[in-house]
């Protein structure tokens, strides 16, 4: 459906994103994840049509269209500002796209009502002003604009980032259901990595312009194939070599002097005459933080200073100060090439 094709984007001498090999399936939901600077809503952009790359191309269903301008490449896009008119209603904002393609008003009109109605707008706030709806309302305005237009690809630029939390959780949800009922495909840009894991049906992790890893969530999360997304992505423990001897002393076979790292969830914690799962290690508790559906801790472990998370077993947990057991299985440890 969408490939790139050794794209590279540069700026003078800079270069925003070396050459870079993707391709993006029809019906995909799709997101590029990084920090900030990364280069994803550069590749955004250019597959837009906002930016032309310096070489390489982009194809859409086989097509190249580097030469396109972005209103004939059958793509609706989504800003992080939403980019709508202040000075209209809600139903003019949604019909500007079909006015300038000179559609006859009975089919926008009817148009309207579809897209409004898969979107959550009722027929009052239609006759709103954009200034009198809150940030999901225009957020789904936004979305329905680009819809409305019947695009093969849709686009989001970061179009959840200015809403509060509890919102942001909310609208995730109803963004991954229109998506799955259109079946469009969408690429998604985000630096949220629980947004991104959450919607997404493959990610493509970006650092300093250059993708790190493809792959689904589960691939990302559990086989993180760079040392970069291993802890860019969710919450690890680096282990330090006395605890990776230990482990070897039980017959692990891993290298004591490479980067590795355990995912906080993967280290079990038992009270100390319990049994554990894995490589035994004795602990004790340095800190302790209660989140509601899980408990957090600190607990030191020979050289190593671990967060681990328990959920919540309707017990009160364990007390700073108290002696533990924490269970490390050596093939959830992931080592990276880069020595010490």
């Amino acid at each position: 459906m969408i490939d790139y094709i050794d794209v590279t984007v540069k700026y003078d001498d800079f270069v925003a994103i070396p050459p870079m090999g993707l391709t993006i399936n029809k019906g995909e939901f799709f997101t590029f994840l990084g920090p900030s600077g990364c280069g994803k809503s550069t590749a955004l952009r250019a597959l837009a049509g906002f930016v032309t790359p310096s070489s390489g191309d982009i194809n859409i269903n086989g097509q190249r269209v580097n030469d396109k301008p972005p209103d004939k490449r059958s793509i609706g896009m989504v800003f992080q500002n939403y980019a709508l008119f202040p000075s209209m209603t809600v139903r003019d904002n949604i019909a500007y796209g079909m006015q300038v393609k000179k559609t006859p008003r009975a089919e926008i009109a009817t148009r309207i009502e579809e897209i409004s109605g898969q979107v959550d707008l009722t027929e009052e706030q239609l006759d709103k002003q954009i200034s009198e709806l809150s940030g999901g309302q225009q957020q789904r305005v936004a979305i329905a604009r680009a819809l409305v237009m019947r695009p093969d690809i849709l686009l989001l630029d970061e179009p959840l980032s200015n809403l509060d939390a509890k919102l942001r959780a909310q609208l995730r949800v109803q963004l991954k259901d229109l998506q799955t009922q259109f079946g469009i495909t969408t690429v998604y840009v985000t630096h949220d990595q629980e947004e991104a894991l959450e919607m997404s049906d493959r990610i493509a992790v970006m650092n300093r312009g250059s993708i790190e890893q493809v792959g689904t969530g589960e691939e990302i999360y559990n086989a993180s194939r760079t040392e970069f997304v291993c802890t860019f992505i969710g919450d690890a423990n680096r282990l330090t070599r006395s605890s990776l001897l230990h482990l070897n002393s039980f017959g692990a076979a891993l290298d004591p002097d490479k980067p590795s790292y355990i995912r906080v969830e993967k280290v079990d914690v038992e009270p100390p005459d319990s049994p554990v799962d894995g490589v035994r290690f004795d602990a004790e508790v340095v800190s302790r933080s209660f989140h509601g559906q899980f408990t957090s801790y600190q607990v030191k472990v020979l050289n190593d200073l671990l967060r681990v998370v328990e959920r919540a077993r309707g017990t009160t947990g364990f007390a700073v100060g108290e002696k533990v057991a924490v269970g490390i299985r050596p093939e959830y440890v992931l080592q990276y090439g880069e020595q010490r």
